[in-house]
């Protein structure tokens, strides 16, 4: 039977973790602030370890190493200085592989308040955490008002449930951006590969964005991704995402996390059109596959000629992941009607984002080239040689690249071939 704490300094860590434990939390808004910060707090066991997703509150910072061991799939945020530090380790999986490869002794949780029938929503998230609960000896909970009532199971009870505490921080809210200039260049060329009924991934960040809001043109979207952004609600409200032309969870807008803030988490309690599902079916691939006009939209470092993606490491700072990029490419490109696009700036600075060499790892192989869009155009390399890459692919590099690009395209195409 749960125990139920009336202040999070009532809880006693010792009486729960063991020498060794892994421990686990939801990401992003969903994050626990008020149990990480108790975890925090002090060293409670020996070797212990956790896991970090995507940072938005910035709990965690080099110095708390000492108390943890961490590991992330992400440089996002927070977590690029904790990789620089090397305070934390780096996890480079598909995250489609996330729910076999992570281990949880003990997950902390940040939860709705229970129905009538006691059942408490996961909330702002059920992403790979809802695949790792069975897994765990531990789940600690904390209960936020504020937290909506989501669904797309499971929903815990009391017997689910180790300990329940009070929280104490409104849930962290990810900030809405104003696109650049660029951006919206980039995303008027997004738009022309989306017909009226396609289904869309959207990956982090601006540009994502971006993107969505220049939908409004568009109706009977659907919607089925691994978060799920705060542009949506306008979307939704105006009729754009209806979800009403789904091939699979027709009518339903389908995600493994809300990520946006208080308008967001508003429009998604008790919102049936919402669905937040595992990982294990959020990027499952013959899930992806099976949708139909499924448009993957995901953001790169830099894509040189053949179509292979840096969505990793900027300038030699780990800010990126593997993340889930390809598993949505490869959907997509399974899909029938759909199309795998990576979007990028053409260059960042007076630096070339179109390059001959990547300057980090192979995030997406050239073996997933899809369509890659910049703010100078569509470069569409599917079923095309590597020389047919290069040439579209130095058509839409910022024009001063170009001529520089052209002199180096046979020493490139000669290392790609590895001659």
């Amino acid at each position: 039977m749960v125990t139920t704490l009336n202040s999070v300094e009532e809880l006693d860590f010792r009486r729960y973790l063991r020498v060794g434990d892994g421990v686990l939390w939801a990401q992003a808004c969903a994050e626990p602030l008020t149990l990480v910060n108790r975890l925090i707090s002090r060293p409670w066991a020996e070797d212990l370890s956790a896991f970090l997703g995507i940072p938005v509150a910035g709990l965690i910072h080099p110095e708390h190493a000492a108390l943890l061991r961490f590991t992330s799939y992400t440089g996002a945020g927070a977590n690029s200085a904790l990789h620089e530090a090397n305070a934390a380790d780096l996890l480079p999986a598909h995250y489609s592989s996330l729910p076999d490869l992570l281990r949880a002794d003990v997950v902390l949780l940040q939860l709705s308040p229970p129905d009538s029938g006691g059942r408490y929503s996961l909330g702002l998230a059920r992403d790979y955490v809802a695949d790792v609960l069975p897994k765990a000896r531990v789940i600690i909970g904390e209960v936020n008002p504020a937290v909506p009532w989501t669904y797309g199971g499971p929903a815990l009870t009391a017997d689910d449930l180790t300990v329940v505490v009070p929280s104490r921080h409104a849930p962290a809210e990810y900030p809405v951006t104003e696109p650049t200039a660029v951006h919206k260049a980039i995303a008027a060329n997004v738009a022309e590969l989306i017909e009226d009924g396609a289904t869309l991934q959207v990956g982090i960040g601006s540009l994502a964005q971006a993107v969505l809001a220049g939908l409004t043109g568009r109706r009977q979207l659907g919607v089925h991704s691994g978060l799920l952004p705060e542009a949506l609600v306008d979307l939704m409200e105006q009729g754009v995402v209806t979800g009403e032309r789904k091939s699979v969870d027709r009518g339903v807008a389908v995600g493994g996390i809300l990520l946006g803030g208080d308008r967001l988490f508003r429009y998604a309690h008790r919102n049936e059109r919402i669905l937040l599902r595992e990982t294990s079916y959020t990027h499952d691939p013959d899930v992806l596959a099976a949708q139909e006009k499924l448009v993957a939209l995901n953001s790169a470092i830099e894509v040189d000629l053949t179509g292979a993606v840096n969505a990793e490491v900027a300038r030699g700072r780990y800010v990126g992941s593997v993340g889930g990029a390809v598993d949505f490419l490869r959907g997509a490109a399974r899909s029938r009607g759909g199309v795998p696009v990576i979007m990028l700036p053409s260059r960042a600075g007076p630096v070339s984002r179109v390059v001959a060499k990547l300057t980090g790892p192979v995030s997406t192989p050239r073996s997933d080239a899809g369509v890659v869009v910049t703010e100078h155009g569509i470069a569409d390399l599917r079923g095309l040689s590597l020389r047919q890459r290069a040439e579209r692919m130095i058509a839409i590099a910022a024009p001063e690249a170009r001529a520089e690009l052209d002199e180096v395209t046979e020493a490139a195409l000669a290392a790609a071939k590895g001659v």
